[in-house]
Formats: structure tokens, C-alpha cells, sequence
């Protein structure tokens, strides 16, 4: 039955499914739900605007700010794995779908986040040992500047290489366009780095 569904005459309605099925996942907005959860107002309106775990630690809850983290990255895994058992390409249509959730949801008028947390939860859905590397480029780009747009940047643009390394050749296209999404979402970002003015991790705003 599953090489009648992924064949070719009749595969784009199931990898849309897919993809529909990651974007109602990828837009729940956590960090907004978290928020209001532990009491801290409207995401929102706190700090950059952001709906990510970055702008939640700008509240001094570290909790929130992981939690948040750790319901991004999985909403974009379970997507993910969930539709692997279609076949790579619904895995990955699912993906994109939830990056896409995350960073354009619907109940937010599609302003949503910049989908670093979501981005690192489909690649390590994807490819367990690429994501880890892509985590471990987070977390050594971040420790070092201590600045998390600066590890966001790092992991995306050397995800697709990890993938290519490691041999998984049909993901790196999609994992790439993930990547420059990414690093779309973060233009004002960079602008900030190229201007000496970019807030380091847990630095609060006005």
C-alpha cells in the first residue's frame, strides 16, 4: 500500500498532506502558550517580539525559556518522524511544513518566530547524527560569542554541509532551503552583528 501512495502519479497529494500535517504542528506557538503559562504576559510584547525560547529568557525565566526550546525543536521531530515511515520525501515535506507553522502560523496573523529551535528538530528528526551536529555548531558558536543569533547563523548554514558529509545526499536541497529561511528570519539579526549592537544571551530589553 505504501508504494502505491508514494508513487509517482500519486505522491503530491500525500506529501501536501504532510506538509499540512508539519505546518498545523510547526505553528502552535509555545512560547506565546508558555508565557502565559508561567505568568510572564504576552510574548509578544516582551523584549524582540519573538515568539522563540531567546525572547523568553529575556524574561529571567529559565524554565520558560527551556521548555519553550524543547516543545519548538519537538514540533518539528514529530512531524518528521512520524512520516518517515512514507518514505524520505514526506518526511522532509513534513519538515518544511512545520518550519513553515513556525515561522508564518495562522492564528498569529503569521507572525511567528525565526524557527532556529523548529530547524534543529527536523534536521535531528531527519538525521540524528547530522542534527547533533548541527546542535553541537549551536552551542559552540553560541558559548563562544555569547550571542545566539551568532550559533542560530553557525547551525543553519553548516547544516547542509554536516548532511552532505555524512551522506545524506537526498536531504542537503531541503535542509539548504531550511537554512536560508533561517538566515532570512534573521536579517535584522545580522544587520545588528554587522552594526556591534546585537544583545548577548539573556540580556534584557526595554
Amino acid at each position: 500500500m505504501l508504494h502505491d501512495i508514494m508513487a509517482p502519479d500519486r505522491a503530491l497529494p500525500w506529501l501536501a498532506l504532510a506538509a499540512a500535517c508539519g505546518y498545523l504542528a510547526g505553528s502552535i506557538p509555545f512560547g506565546v502558550i508558555v508565557a502565559r503559562l508561567f505568568r510572564l504576559g504576552d510574548l509578544r510584547k516582551i523584549g524582540s517580539g519573538n515568539i522563540g525560547a531567546t525572547n523568553v529568557l529575556r524574561t529571567g525565566n529559565k524554565l520558560a525559556a527551556a521548555l519553550t526550546l524543547v516543545l519548538d525543536a519537538l514540533k518539528g521531530t514529530i512531524p518528521v518522524v512520524l512520516f518517515l515511515g512514507w518514505g524520505d520525501l514526506a518526511a522532509q515535506a513534513a519538515g518544511v511544513g512545520a518550519m513553515l507553522g513556525h515561522c508564518f502560523p495562522a492564528w498569529l496573523r503569521f507572525r511567528g518566530g525565526k524557527g532556529v529551535a523548529t530547524f534543529l528538530g527536523v534536521i535531528l528528526g531527519l538525521s540524528l547524527p547530522a542534527g547533533l551536529m548541527a546542535c553541537a555548531t549551536w552551542l559552540v558558536a553560541a558559548r563562544l560569542s555569547r550571542i545566539s543569533s551568532v550559533g542560530a547563523l553557525a547551525a543553519a548554514g553548516l547544516a547542509p554541509v554536516w548532511f552532505w558529509l555524512l551522506g545524506r545526499l537526498e536531504a542537503v536541497l531541503t535542509v539548504a532551503a531550511l537554512a536560508v529561511l533561517v538566515w532570512l528570519r534573521h536579517h535584522a539579526n545580522i544587520r545588528r552583528l554587522i552594526a556591534g549592537e546585537e544583545p548577548r544571551i539573556g540580556a534584557r530589553r526595554p
